[in-house]
């Protein structure tokens, strides 16, 4: 993927932000029924390490940013902790009112957060940050809805070299030589937070200390190639506009390299796919 945008690797130089955050709205409104096919059930194991790391604990006020289906916001209710979860995506709060009843979600924007500030004890937001097409804006807004001594925490995908099951998908995109459909807005690189010195200084960046970067790393296992296929279509935005707009002949020449480098992870009657993941905290001082 030489020619044009390639998924991995879109650059917000000289984009449209906006445009960009529309399309991640529509698309997330789209894959709400979906998400948790596969997607879900790899962004749900890393909730627990999420919370440790913003020091979630009974009595805790917490804001789950970008919650999806409530998956962390859900958590910290269960440790006793007073909890908001936000969505751009009216559907995926919908969603997850429907599967947390008892927790508070809202309709909000990340750059424009609907509360005071220095009202949160916490704050946390598990893999937003390859979404936001103005990470800083958005980050800052976290921090100014933090009290002093507040913690905030944060997930981001590594390298696709090492998160392997996102990176199958653009290995195959590679293979078939596709590029980014003209109808897709520019974003940020995708795993431009993979950087562990770069995802430092963004929290830093944005007023926070104490910032450490670790990796949570482990294996997902599917069943079959057609289960990892379907979900990953279902539970990403940009990966799949990025096949969807793909001509036949290469939707198919994707398709087949997919199938064959999957061989790799066969482990038995199932597969086992490594996934590795960036997660930054720090502290608001004051």
């Amino acid at each position: 993927m030489t020619r044009n945008r390639p998924v991995s690797d879109q650059s917000d130089l000289g984009t449209d932000a906006d445009a960009f955050t529309a399309f991640e709205r529509t698309g997330w409104e789209h894959q709400a029924p979906t998400y948790d096919d596969v997607i879900g059930r790899v962004t749900s194991r890393l909730v627990g390490p999420l919370l440790d790391a913003a020091g979630v604990q009974r009595g805790s006020r917490v804001l789950d940013l970008a919650t999806g289906p409530g998956y962390a916001a859900a958590e910290a209710a269960a440790l006793g902790a007073s909890v908001v979860g936000v969505d751009m995506a009216p559907a995926m709060v919908e969603l997850a009112r429907r599967l947390h009843p008892a927790v508070e979600f809202r309709v909000a924007q990340a750059e424009a957060l609907p509360f005071e500030d220095d009202v949160f004890d916490a704050a946390v937001s598990n893999f937003v940050v390859p979404h936001l097409s103005r990470p800083e804006r958005a980050i800052s807004e976290l921090v100014r809805v933090l009290h002093g001594g507040g913690r905030l925490a944060l997930t981001t995908w590594d390298q696709a070299d090492r998160m392997r099951l996102l990176g199958v998908f653009l290995d195959s995109f590679a293979d078939a030589g596709a590029t980014a459909p003209p109808d897709i807005p520019a974003g940020p690189a995708f795993f431009q937070f993979a950087d562990e010195e770069k995802f430092a200084n963004l929290l830093t960046g944005c007023g926070l200390s104490g910032v450490e970067v670790t990796t949570v790393a482990f294996d997902h296992r599917i069943q079959s190639g057609a289960e990892l296929w379907q979900g990953m279509l279902g539970g990403t935005v940009r990966t799949s506009a990025f096949f969807l707009g793909q001509p036949e002949q290469t939707r198919e020449k994707i398709r087949a390299a997919f199938d064959r480098l999957l061989l790799d992870y066969r482990r038995g009657e199932s597969f086992e796919l490594p996934v590795s993941v960036k997660l930054a905290s720090g502290v608001k001082s004051g």
